[in-house]
């Protein structure tokens, strides 16, 4: 195994993803420059879920503890019926899944894992700009080129394309566009203090509905309460181009639980997020560009796996890239065809294994009783449908 000394990687992109690529490959030498178009670093949105999966490769990036103290370690994850409050199952994420799976589930705020990610980088290294937006990417023989909008210029030996949903660079590889899924989300994080609950909430909770879901949890050891709600628009299956609006919200969940219907007082009004995807695509290589996050392969949130796929990016091609670059620029393309062969049939069966248990999340009538009755009996003991999903490890000797 070499270090990455001599390696000059280009980044477009300061999302999480971005961020954690840029940690990555500087703690393993290589110079690093990742480019922002936003005036400050900074993620918008609210609570993030954390499984194993991602809490291993935050504790071989070294900021594991730092996450984890801005953070919460839920009990369970709980999945609730919407329109009769009932519980249906569990997932204890105690010691035996902790033990099982080598790593926590946690909750953590979006800005506090981006935050540390980005401090973390700026010490290893990396040069992190902002106000910078790239516009394409030119692979000029052993080199690659990144222009700005400014009209700078930046040479390379590769660059990574982390550009997100509407990403500019995905144009080169593919012509599809983002997928529209119906459904919107709402979201709000408050002081515990300030929402009255029945009880005290130490789970991820999620309720489970014909045509929405909605999900609470705390946030900032238990300080805050993040509520999401998501429901399929009516302007959507209108054919409307602008879909999702606090009117809807105001309908959504009329034919659900009182529980939950309380709840949505405490969501933000002033904005929200309509739910896209992307469909897979196998190749995310042109020339010596490698499109990661969001840019290959943005999931609906079903399996609470986005942020983390981006963490598994990055401890991928940092590990590859270590294992096999040769110190003279050459093995390059290889490394980045080999890392897309790894990761792209993991990220694409999230991305297609997402949008199957949407649907199953949103059943109604018999369906619906039907997925219920599978969810009581559901072997609570059993790890073998969640394995391919939490275990997972991008290592070659695994």
């Amino acid at each position: 195994m070499s270090d990455l000394k001599d390696a000059r990687v280009l980044i477009a992109g300061g999302g999480i993803g971005g961020v954690a690529n840029a940690l990555a490959l500087a703690l393993k030498g290589a110079n690093v420059t990742l480019f922002e178009r936003a005036a400050e670093f900074g993620e918008v949105g609210a609570g993030l879920q954390i499984g194993p999966h991602g809490s291993r490769i935050l504790q071989s990036l070294g900021v594991y503890d730092e996450v984890i103290a801005k953070g919460v370690l839920p009990k369970n994850l709980v999945f609730r019926d919407a329109v009769t409050a009932e519980i249906l199952t569990k997932v204890n994420l105690g010691r035996e899944y902790q033990e099982h799976y080598g790593g926590v589930y946690f909750v953590v705020h979006r800005s506090d894992l981006h935050s540390v990610l980005v401090d973390a980088a700026r010490r290893a290294g990396a040069d992190l700009r902002t106000d910078s937006t790239v516009t394409d990417v030119v692979t000029e023989g052993d080199r690659v080129r990144v222009i700005l909008e400014n009209g700078d210029e930046h040479v390379g030996d590769i660059a990574l394309g982390m550009d997100g949903l509407h990403s500019r660079l995905r144009p080169k590889i593919s012509d599809d566009k983002p997928v529209g899924s119906g459904y919107v989300a709402f979201r709000g994080t408050f002081p515990m203090n300030e929402v009255p609950l029945e009880e005290d909430i130490e789970d991820v909770v999620g309720y489970i509905g014909p045509r929405c879901h909605f999900i609470q949890y705390p946030l900032r050891q238990g300080e805050m309460l993040n509520q999401v709600a998501v429901f399929q628009s009516p302007a959507f299956l209108r054919g409307e181009e602008k879909w999702g609006s606090p009117e809807e919200l105001e309908h959504a969940y009329e034919h659900c639980h009182e529980s939950v219907r309380s709840a949505l007082k405490y969501l933000w009004t002033d904005r929200w997020w309509p739910m896209f995807d992307r469909n897979p695509i196998d190749n995310w290589v042109d020339g010596r560009m490698l499109l990661l996050g969001d840019a290959a392969h943005p999931p609906l949130q079903y399996l609470a796996s986005g942020a983390v796929m981006a963490l598994e990016d990055a401890k991928c091609l940092a590990d590859y890239a270590a294992e096999d670059y040769k110190g003279d620029n050459t093995n390059w393309p290889k490394i980045l065809q080999d890392v897309n062969a790894e990761r792209a049939p993991r990220c694409n069966r999230i991305l297609t294994t997402g949008r199957m248990w949407g649907d199953l999340w949103h059943l109604d009538g018999a369906a619906r009783e039907a997925r219920n009755e599978l969810f009581r009996i559901r072997d609570t003991s059993s790890y073998k449908y969640t394995d391919w999903l939490w275990a997972y490890s991008s290592d070659r000797n695994r």
